[in-house]
């Protein structure tokens, strides 16, 4: 299929490598800024752009991986005049809705994953939901997707926003704990690295437990002494401290349960 790829960013690199690499033929790659046009494109043996309006005609299927506050506007630009193109997007929030009344042929395409630039990852185990406005455009859809994954699952755009939330939560914030993590073993300059049997541990567990029942700590049962005092050695980062408290009271009142 020939494919247009919007967006030049962590998630469209990695999809748009697991495309190629799937025999699909990504005719151009669109980003804000040609550097990163040009710097994908040359990877995908496709045509660079930095101009909405040049958006090429040739390509059956376009990609739209760029951030949510932007899609309303380049959709805006790039549907209209292109009706027989099916037009997806990559977002987790945001609804299928955004493509009503701009084209005929629309729906999501959201691969759950964290994505870095420099981590091209196995496509084949990641879970892609997919949505679609009929049929026959779900069909169409879920065929490009199997094509770079054998995880491949239906989900509505109300359904998605949960799933994007347990993401946030189990990704993002988790990712953000790790950092103030860094920061606390800086104070006494040991490397982060020393962290990774633990995390690698952490991360295996649920595996075979749930989250709730693999949970350990002294939030558990709630130890004061303990508590408070690493709560004293953040007196620097009101903000962590905070975030700590919260966690704990949330930890023990979800183990009570």
């Amino acid at each position: 299929m020939k494919i247009a790829l919007i967006g030049a960013g962590n998630l469209a690199t990695v999809l748009g490598h697991a495309l190629y690499n799937a025999k699909h033929d990504i005719v151009q790659v669109y980003s804000r800024t040609m550097a990163a046009a040009k710097q994908l494109a040359e990877r995908l043996n496709a045509v660079p752009t930095d101009d909405l309006e040049t958006i090429t005609n040739d390509a059956d299927l376009y990609i739209i991986a760029l951030k949510d506050s932007v899609l309303h506007e380049v959709i805006g630009k790039i549907c209209p005049n292109r009706s027989e193109k099916l037009f997806v997007h990559t977002a987790g929030s945001m609804p299928i809705d955004v493509f009503r009344g701009r084209t005929e042929r629309y729906g999501v395409l959201y691969p759950m994953q964290t994505f870095s630039k420099t981590r091209i990852v196995d496509f084949r185990n990641i879970p892609v939901f997919v949505e679609a406005n009929s049929i026959s455009t779900m069909q169409t859809i879920i065929g490009v997707a199997q094509s770079v994954s054998d995880n491949v699952q239906e989900l509505s755009s109300t359904d998605r926003r949960y799933l994007h939330l347990a993401a946030v939560w189990a990704c993002n914030y988790v990712n953000h704990c790790y950092d103030l993590a860094a920061e606390v073993l800086q104070k006494v300059d040991l490397p982060f690295d020393v962290m990774l049997p633990l995390t690698d541990e952490t991360a295996r567990k649920i595996h075979e437990l749930s989250p709730r029942e693999a949970q350990t700590g002294p939030a558990i049962r709630y130890d004061e002494n303990i508590i408070e005092a690493q709560m004293q050695l953040m007196n620097d980062n009101p903000k962590a401290q905070k975030i700590y408290e919260l966690m704990a009271k949330s930890i023990h009142e979800k183990s009570k349960k």
